[in-house]
């Protein structure tokens, strides 16, 4: 076990040994936000002159997150993260109007399940005719435009689905006969006739 006392009072840390960095590392991983940068900051500066590329090279560590952390350490104020903010917003959010505008291209030609088993529609345009139609006919420019695999999950979270409309096929009414039950029948009803 490392003695931390000793390691603090050192005048910086000239060596990190394997053990050092493995103590190093996981007391980084048990602490959260402003705490783990305020740590990180503390041990570059323990580290002394070049401290934040050795922490980087040596322990993996993000120079950016360590300057954060430098910077709370000496103005005394906690720097709130911002996890809502992160991510991708929803294309709906970005383009108002183009769930509205998919409805308007994709309903004139959809069509119902032919054999009303589901209130499904069936529309025998594709995703990427849709982005087409959105360039050219709603005048939306082609890079706004989400991707077709996007398109295609938002036409699959209206109710769309599209796939080729299948016309209803009558059922047949008589079954196949097999050659052999064809011959049989043939023999049976035609009476023998004699020889001779």
């Amino acid at each position: 076990m490392i003695d931390q006392q000793r390691l603090f009072q050192s005048e910086g840390i000239e060596k990190l040994t394997a053990e050092l960095k493995k103590f190093l590392n996981e007391t980084r991983s048990k602490l959260k936000s402003c705490e783990r940068r305020k740590f990180m900051a503390k041990v570059v500066l323990f580290m002394g002159r070049g401290g934040q590329i050795r922490a980087e090279r040596e322990l993996g560590w993000d120079r950016k997150t360590i300057i954060k952390g430098t910077k709370e350490l000496t103005s005394g104020i906690d720097c709130i993260d911002n996890f809502c903010g992160r991510g991708r917003h929803r294309v709906e959010k970005k383009l108002q109007h183009l769930l509205d505008d998919i409805k308007q291209i994709v309903q004139p030609v959809s069509q119902c399940d032919p054999t009303f088993r589901t209130t499904e529609l069936y529309s025998p345009l594709t995703a990427a005719e849709v982005h087409r139609r959105l360039c050219e006919e709603k005048n939306y420019p082609h890079d706004q435009l989400p991707t077709v695999r996007t398109i295609s999950n938002k036409l699959n979270q209206m109710g769309l689905r599209l796939k080729k409309v299948v016309k209803c096929k009558p059922k047949k009414k008589f079954l196949r006969q097999m050659k052999s039950s064809h011959m049989s029948t043939q023999r049976i009803k035609s009476p023998m006739k004699p020889k001779g």
